[in-house]
């Protein structure tokens, strides 16, 4: 067994430590006092996709508008920010990279007020915020995050549930532990799938277009696989044109509103004749579908499904003969500035 599998399957106890460790209810309240006018974030890699999850369900939620602010605006480029009113916030596994660092502080200089999602609390980005949400998700060892990025996703899920007051999402959230059990293995037709691949295309819309973002990401760093995440929506304008008969188009469907129009995006690739997964929570598994586990909640759906979908990953990498837990070209820290 790989450290990448071992963690993925502690990620039930890791969410379970941080709902555990960490106010959700008294941070709701303190930021519908504050009120404040937007939202920005600050990240990078994994960190910076749970970063759009988190801008979606806020804007879904909460109505409040969130957007990403690039580091180098203010590690490389020195430019100050104007953030009255707004708050910052910033995600990491381990919150030592330099830039993200900069970043918060240069908001907090700018004026709002800086909330960290951080595993390392003893961390420069974890000491130096106003408002710390400890991961709680315990030391990862394997390069390709998995743990953490569940248990970021699940804080994140938490603080919008608690700042828009929504009793449903909170319930949800609660419950996530229980469905993020150990995972079974992979059909071997989907590991297949990934293992002949040559280029793929990762589909995603609204708060799945995240999860989307991510396992491209992963498809990167433990298959070697050249993967690029886009909107079902977005991937027409454009991009559709490379796919040929035996292109992989992996499939992240929402629960919501868009997944009409997201399998029809599916169906009109298949008709291509490329070769689709779909990665669904609620359903099993199929020799075309990934199942993952029902999360109780259209928000959440998307958190089971990637946590699904890092086993595939590492059945693949390993189908290839690749170390997931150690990359060629990666580190498990990355330092930029």
């Amino acid at each position: 067994m790989t450290l990448m599998a071992m963690e993925i399957d502690q990620s039930g106890a890791a969410v379970a430590n941080c709902l555990e460790r960490n106010d959700f209810r008294a941070l709701g309240e303190r930021l519908r006092a504050l009120d404040p006018a937007v939202v920005v974030t600050n990240a990078r890699g994994s960190s910076d996709h749970c970063a759009l999850y988190l801008k979606y369900a806020l804007e879904i939620v909460v109505g409040l508008p969130c957007a990403s602010i690039g580091p180098s605006i203010a590690s490389l480029y020195h430019a100050p920010l104007k953030l009255p009113r707004a708050l910052a916030v910033s995600i990491s596994q381990s919150g030592q990279s330099p830039d993200i660092v900069a970043a918060q502080a240069a908001a907090k200089a700018g004026g709002a007020l800086t909330l960290a999602l951080v595993n390392d609390v003893a961390s420069p980005l974890a000491q130096n915020a106003e408002v710390l949400l400890a991961l709680a998700a315990g030391e990862e060892i394997s390069v390709a995050a998995t743990k953490s990025m569940i248990a970021a996703l699940a804080a994140s899920a938490a603080l919008v549930a608690a700042w828009g007051q929504d009793e449903a999402l909170a319930q949800a959230v609660q419950n996530l532990p229980r469905a993020l059990a150990p995972t079974r293995a992979p059909r071997a037709q989907l590991v297949d799938a990934i293992v002949e691949a040559q280029s793929a295309f990762v589909l995603g819309r609204g708060p799945t277009y995240a999860m989307a973002a991510e396992a491209a990401l992963k498809l990167k760093e433990t298959c070697g696989l050249h993967a690029e995440a886009f909107s079902s929506a977005e991937v027409m304008h454009g991009p559709a044109e490379i796919v040929r008969p035996g292109f992989l188009i992996v499939g992240f469907p929402p629960l919501d509103e868009g997944r009409q129009g997201f399998a029809a995006a599916l169906a009109h690739f298949a008709d291509l004749g490329a070769r689709v997964i779909v990665v669904e929570a609620g359903a099993k598994d199929g020799s075309h579908r990934l199942g993952a586990a029902d999360a109780g909640h259209p928000l959440l759906a998307p958190v089971t499904m990637i946590h699904r979908f890092y086993s595939l990953c590492d059945a693949s990498a390993r189908a290839l003969g690749r170390n997931p837990d150690l990359p060629r070209n990666l580190t498990k820290v990355t330092e930029t500035r």
